[in-house]
């Protein structure tokens, strides 16, 4: 389903375009079907990748890239998510590439969000909330959380071995249970505190999301949006 899930949401792609390229196991299909466009289709794309992983495969299966330096404006970005609400709102950065990838999707016209059913949510939150942060500052990060954030703030990583970024940077997950009902008026209260680099909810950025689920694959399309 994932798989399949990852090819539908190519559909959205055409000749010409500029593309950011998500991060994850899910958009790892769409970026192979892409691959697959421009080989035996004939398309002629560019894609800028959100991690050094994506990179990589990118480079392995050929696809034309530019950096998020050499980039101001993008045409679809397809992406995964952690959660997502009824609002297309989500959650990003499971697996610590959310400054990158909201730089792109900020970028871009629309997005595209490849996800199975299980990331559908009411309200935001079940999924720790990741935050990207400046590693001198992450325990004053941690400090400032403690005061907003419901539950546990841990490092991710040991403190004596912490995840990096690609960036350079270390990731503070947030447990707040499905408590996120103003995903907005959090970032911003988030992103007030120093040594903060990036908060991993993604407000007003997702057009749609293509999820897989045991009945199949279906596309929802955000009313309104830009699509």
């Amino acid at each position: 389903m994932k798989e399949q899930a990852g090819i539908a949401a190519c559909q959205f792609v055409s000749d010409g375009m500029s593309l950011g390229l998500g991060t994850g196991s899910t958009v790892r299909y769409s970026i192979i079907e892409i691959a697959r466009m421009i080989k035996e289709d004939g398309i002629e794309v560019v894609g800028v990748p959100t991690s050094e992983d994506t990179r990589r495969l990118a480079e392995h299966l050929e696809i034309p890239l530019r950096t998020i330096e050499e980039t101001t404006r993008l045409d679809l970005t397809i992406d995964g998510a952690d959660e997502f609400d009824p609002q297309f709102e989500l959650i990003k950065g499971g697996g610590g590439a959310l400054t990158r990838e909201k730089i792109v999707a900020n970028v871009s016209k629309s997005m595209v969000v490849v996800a199975d059913a299980t990331k559908q949510v009411g309200t935001l939150g079940s999924f720790d909330l990741p935050l990207e942060v400046d590693p001198i500052f992450w325990k004053e990060v941690r400090s400032g959380m403690s005061k907003i954030c419901p539950g546990e703030v841990r490092l991710r990583g040991e403190e004596d071995d912490p995840f990096v970024t690609d960036n350079l940077g270390f990731i503070l997950d947030c447990s707040f249970g499905p408590t996120i009902s103003n995903p907005a008026a959090l970032e911003r209260e988030i992103s007030e505190i120093t040594g903060v680099v990036e908060v991993g909810l993604f407000v007003g950025i997702c057009d749609a999301v293509v999820m897989a689920s045991s009945e199949g694959v279906e596309t929802l399309v955000k009313p309104g949006g830009r699509l």
